[in-house]
């Protein structure tokens, strides 16, 4: 049985404002910083699919060019661009391009932390 509020895949985020709730509603959150047209961005979103079904962290989708202010408040070089949550506050940052399903799996289960 899951929590009413995980899902088995990504939620679509718009703005700053549905991250913000996003990330203080769920315990673990990962969120996929991509842009349309973007083809690593397009290669890894059935990756983070895989995760919000392998994990227990929920995921989120963003377009940080539909609220520019995210660029700068999270630091955000290039795309795919995996940010990790854990109880609201950032823990992990996944930015070297396109990583496999077992990649981004074990990021999240180590709660961003790399050996």
């Amino acid at each position: 049985m899951t929590d009413a509020l995980t899902t088995d895949k990504p939620v679509h985020l718009a703005d700053a404002d549905e991250l913000d709730a996003f990330v203080a509603e769920n315990d673990l959150a990962l969120v996929d910083f991509y842009t349309k047209g973007c083809s690593l961005c397009q290669a890894i979103e059935p990756v983070v699919g895989n995760v919000a079904r392998a994990t227990d962290a929920a995921v989120g989708m963003l377009n940080p060019r539909d609220d520019l202010e995210l660029v700068d408040t999270y630091d955000v070089r290039s795309v795919p661009t995996l940010l990790l949550f854990e109880d609201g506050e950032l823990v992990g940052r996944m930015a070297e391009g396109f990583r496999g399903t077992e990649a981004v799996v074990e990021f999240v289960e180590s709660r961003g932390r790399t050996e």
